[in-house]
This record gives C-alpha cells, sequence and structure tokens, in this order.
C-alpha cells in the first residue's frame, strides 16, 4: 500500500513491525517507508509511547543506519532519541512480526570480526537501571597516537583495582572495538558500524582520543559517536588531586562536576560551506525572506551554521544536572548561558532550565531569585511587596510601569506559592538553581570557585569552560570525561592524540584512569574507584610524575607512561 503526503513523497507502508525496546517486543506499529531510508512510525489507536511522560503517543520520525528485510525474523534494538518536535531519531531496522512481551535475542556475537569473550557478560539496562554482571563485557578503542600507550597503561591499572577490591570475585572483560586511524586501516572506515553496534549493544565503553582533523576531511569521530548513541549529556568533573601543580594559589577550592549538552547548537553539524549551492540558496532565503526589509543582511560571501537548541534537549540535561546535584548532595547548579546577546537560544536555555527546576523539582529546589524574595522576608517580617522588589531589581523605581508591575507579581506569586513550604530559612536546605552568564563564569571559576558545584551548559560554552576549569587543576592529561545518554555512556580521555609522541611511552595517563574511576562509579563499582583514585594521588605526592608534571614540580622524577601505571598499582 502507498500513501501520497502533502509533500508528495510516496510512502511504503508495512504493518505489523515489531518494536524492540530494552530486548523486549513492546508493541505492533505501522511503518512508513520512505526512499530517503526515513522510517516514520505511528503508533496505533491507543498505544503509548516509550516514556509518556515525555512523549505523548502519535507521530515519530526514524533515522536508520542499516536496514533489514520483513522476512529476516531477527529483531533490533531501538535506541530513542526525542528532540523538540516530538520526532525521533532511533538507530532501527524493520523485523517481522512478533507478539508482544515476547524475549528478543539480538546481541551479536561478533562485533568487526572479533567474537565477544566467552566468559563475560553484556550489561542490561531496564526500568531506567543498569544492571552489571560480575564479569561485564566493556568495549574499549584503544585511540590514535598516544592512545596506544595510554591505553595499555590505564587497563593495567583498571584491572589492578577491581582485582585487589574483589579478590578475584568481580572482572572487567575488555573487547575491543575500532574508531579512527586503527580502524581506517583495518577496515577503510574511521568509524565502522560494527563499532557503533557494539558500543550500543554493551552499554558502557571507554575509549581514548581519536584523530579530530581541522577543516576539510572526517568529521569529529568523538562527535559522531555522541550523536548517534544519543549521549545527549557530556559529564566533567574538575576537582584538584594533591601535589598537582597548578597555576592558581588555591586549587583545591574549584570541585565542578561541568554537564554540557552533547548534541545540539553549533556541535549540530549543520553547517553550509561558503560557496556551495546550499549556502548561496540558504543566504538568499534569509536575506529576501526573513530579513527583506531590515538592516541585517548577510554577506554573501559568508559560510553558513544553524545553531539550535531546543526545549527537549535543553530539559533533559538541565533534569540530569539538578538529579545528580540531588543525589550527591551539591548545593548549587549553575545555568551558563549566553541569553544577554542570544536571547532565542541560549536565552531560552535559561528560561527553560528554570522551568525544570521549578516545574518538575519543586520541593528540592530554589531559585536564586527566589532566594533572595524568601530572604528578604526573613530579614524584615513585615516587608511590603513593593518594597521586596525593590531589593531584588535596583534602580526600579526608574523602570516602566509595566515592568515595575510584573516584578511586583513575580514576588507575590513567589511568596504564595513556596513561602509556606521554603520560609522561614527552609530554602537554605534546597539545592540553589542561578544562572550566569558565560563569559562570566571564566572568571568566576577563578575568583570564586568555591561557589560553584554543578554546572549546565549548552554544547559550545561547555567546550570551552571545562577546558579552561581544568586548566586550574592540572590540565587535560589529568581531566576526565563522560558522554552519558539513556542507556549507553562512553567514558574517554578529553585531551588530543599528540601523534608526535605516539609509541614513546611518556605521556600521562591520567585523563583516561580518571575517566575510568568515573567508569567504575558509574558501574557502582566504588571500591575499586576510590582504589585508583587514592593510589594516583598517592604517586603524585611521592613525586614519581611524567613530563608534563615533572618540568612544573620541584624535585620530582620523571617516568613514563608505563612506570607512572605501574607505581599507582604498587600504591594501591
Amino acid at each position: 500500500m502507498t500513501t501520497t503526503g502533502a509533500s508528495g513523497p510516496v510512502h511504503s507502508e508495512i504493518t505489523n513491525v515489531g518494536i524492540v525496546l530494552d530486548g523486549v517486543i513492546v508493541r505492533n506499529a505501522v511503518v512508513l517507508a520512505e526512499p530517503s531510508k526515513t522510517l516514520t512510525l505511528v503508533t496505533l489507536a491507543g498505544d503509548k509511547s516509550p516514556s509518556d511522560s515525555l512523549h505523548p503517543p502519535g507521530l515519530f520520525t526514524f533515522r536508520v543506519l542499516w536496514q533489514q528485510t520483513p522476512a529476516c525474523h531477527q529483531p533490533i534494538k531501538v535506541a530513542w532519541r526525542a528532540v523538540a518536535t516530538h520526532k525521533l531519531q532511533v538507530l532501527a531496522s524493520l523485523c517481522s512480526c512478533f507478539k508482544e512481551g515476547d524475549k528478543a535475542n539480538t546481541m551479536q556475537t561478533t562485533y568487526n570480526g572479533l567474537e565477544l569473550p566467552k566468559d563475560g557478560a553484556p550489561i542490561q539496562y531496564e526500568n531506567g537501571h543498569y544492571q552489571i554482571p560480575d564479569n561485564p563485557i566493556v568495549p574499549f578503542i584503544e585511540g590514535d597516537g598516544t592512545g596506544r600507550d595510554i591505553w595499555k597503561a590505564s587497563q593495567r591499572v583498571f584491572d589492578a583495582a577491581v582485582e585487589k577490591a574483589y579478590g578475584g570475585k568481580r572482572k572487567i572483560k575488555w573487547f575491543e572495538i575500532f574508531a579512527g586511524e586503527k580502524a581506517f586501516r583495518q577496515f577503510n572506515n574511521w568509524l565502522p558500524d560494527e563499532s557503533v553496534a557494539a558500543a550500543r549493544d554493551l552499554r558502557i565503553s571507554i575509549k581514548g582520543p581519536l584523530t579530530t582533523p581541522v577543516g576539510g576531511g572526517i568529521r569529529s569521530l568523538n562527535v559522531a559517536l555522541r550523536q548517534i548513541l544519543d549521549l545527549y549529556a557530556c559529564v566533567r568533573p574538575v576537582k584538584y588531586y594533591q601535589g598537582v601543580p597548578s597555576p592558581v594559589k588555591h586549587p583545591e577550592k574549584l570541585n565542578i562536576v561541568l554537564f554540557r549538552e552533547n548534541t545540539e547548537d553549533v556541535y549540530a553539524g549543520i553547517e553550509f560551506k561558503q560557496g556551495s549551492a546550499e549556502a548561496a540558496r540558504l543566504i538568499e532565503f534569509l536575506n529576501e525572506d526573513l530579513l527583506k526589509g531590515g538592516k541585517k543582511k548577510i554577506r554573501t560571501d559568508s559560510g553558513v551554521g544553524i545553531k539550535p537548541i531546543s526545549i527537549f534537549g535543553t530539559k533533559r540535561l538541565v533534569r540530569y544536572a539538578i538529579r545528580y546535584a540531588l543525589e550527591t548532595g551539591r548545593k548549587t547548579v549553575t545555568l551558563v548561558h549566553k541569553g544577554n546577546i542570544q536571547k532565542f537560544t541560549e536565552g531560552a536555555f535559561r528560561e527553560w532550565g528554570y522551568e525544570v527546576a521549578t516545574q518538575e523539582f519543586r520541593n528540592q529546589t530554589v531559585t536564586e531569585r527566589e532566594s533572595w524574595i524568601l530572604g528578604n522576608v526573613e530579614a524584615n517580617p513585615g516587608i511590603t511587596v513593593e518594597q521586596n522588589a525593590a531589593l531584588i531589581e535596583p534602580g526600579l523605581e526608574f523602570a516602566p510601569q509595566s515592568f515595575r508591575d510584573s516584578v511586583y507579581a513575580e514576588v507575590k506569586s513567589v511568596l504564595d506559592s513556596i513561602g509556606k513550604s521554603h520560609g522561614n530559612g527552609a530554602w537554605k536546605s534546597k539545592v540553589l538553581v542561578n544562572d550566569r552568564i558565560a563569559d562570566s563564569i571564566f572568571q568566576q571559576i577563578i575568583i570564586r570557585p568555591s561557589d560553584y558545584s554543578v554546572l549546565a551548559t549548552p554544547n559550545l560554552n561547555g567546550d570551552y569552560i571545562s577546558d579552561a576549569a581544568a586548566a586550574q587543576v592540572g590540565g587535560l592529561g589529568i581531566a576526565p570525561g563522560a558522554n552519558i545518554g539513556d542507556g549507553y555512556a562512553v567514558f574517554e580521555a578529553t585531551h588530543g592524540t599528540a601523534p608526535k609522541y605516539a609509541d614513546k611511552d611518556v605521556i600521562n595517563p591520567g585523563s583516561v584512569i580518571l575517566s575510568g574511576v568515573m567508569m567504575l562509579e558509574f558501574m557502582g563499582w566504588k571500591e575499586a574507584a576510590k582504589l585508583i583514585e587514592d593510589a594516583l594521588e598517592k604517586t603524585i605526592l611521592q613525586k614519581f610524575v611524567t613530563y608534563d608534571f615533572e618540568r612544573q614540580t620541584a624535585g620530582a622524577t620523571k617516568v613514563g607512561t608505563s612506570e607512572f601505571a605501574t607505581r599507582i598499582i604498587g600504591n594501591m
């Protein structure tokens, strides 16, 4: 059966398609297959979407990496990825008719020609929770350049910590997958589909640095992995370890965890080269349609990029950051943005972030302005609404009446809605949600680092700020990171490949080692994680360090990558 849409494309309708979610056939549906390999899933009447709280039943769009025919009788797991329009991009495939509730057996036994460890078990994810076996299969990407030296050293550290912490009762079963230069040499593909499939099927993985060319050539493999697996949160903890050389007087005061939105903003990769037909068409449309009659024009010799920031992308990132703060006892969440200039993208990020705090976490959070209003009442119980408004908005008396009225209404609304639940000092025990302009936060984390704990940022801002913060506590050589989505996580080095130092056994493996610490904590193996952290800090305090720290540390002994790892193991 075929149908014709509003714009004319012809669809092929395939009914009774089983969709696999978290290993279970959860529904039958109608799929409209377009020639462009985009599938549209129309849920049946009365059916429910994967997450009813986020996505109402209706129309969802799928992007397919590969396709199987209905005759294959092999379902493929799907990973839901929603955007603001309630359309979903999915790693999906067609399968034949299955009954709801049937178990799906879709795990491959080999990836890129390598067989999974027979004595290992895959990590499972059900109902929003990971199920970690004692012998989890964890994929790793060695990395390009110095990644080879770093990975060998790091893996020894991980294995030693797990053995010491659990006495052989737990053991990671490592499984190599390929990306970057090694993948290109072996498979003529920078990011093989089966590497992505392994990272998806096995859930939690770790990687070294990968080549990212500037200008032409391939796009960033790191960004590609994040987008394909919908790893929407880049999580970067920044804390100081004793003995690490630092350019600031009190690096120990900086202890933040940065949550950077990973899939949108200018990193969405929607850009058009100067001189291309696409750029010319877009510029013409903007100049002659949207900007027609105004003073603003885009120069015709421009390259053009698009900066999408959505409600959905923003809210799930901020939601994750606030939940993390609540679960770990951190007291502030700061929304970092450039909303004073980019009002409808980064300014909207700020607004939507506050909506998450006040609508979804009302009993556990207080905004900075709310804390001022409540604090003013505590300091002066007889204060009027107008007096309170004047204190939170200096110069209010010179503002237009309409603005003054809006501030009065804000004060009254706060007191009416949370005066009882958050008043009388109760707000002081809540997570404080505030916001800062992006350029000011660079100064703030230097002069007032202890004021900040959790930062939530759009993509580009987070990229800048995380590296700048890392510089205060030792640099990228010791900065861990993770890219996390719903059901998937990739832990990674945050630095580049430094090819001129490749295979010389000199590079600091701290970034991958501490990313492994993050991974172990994420898996719930906190004892092994703490062993590594403590031993790494002890090794640095003993002044046995790689060249990057040795040249900044008086009396230090320079050691290679492998010896640094050996000394960490010895200090466990």
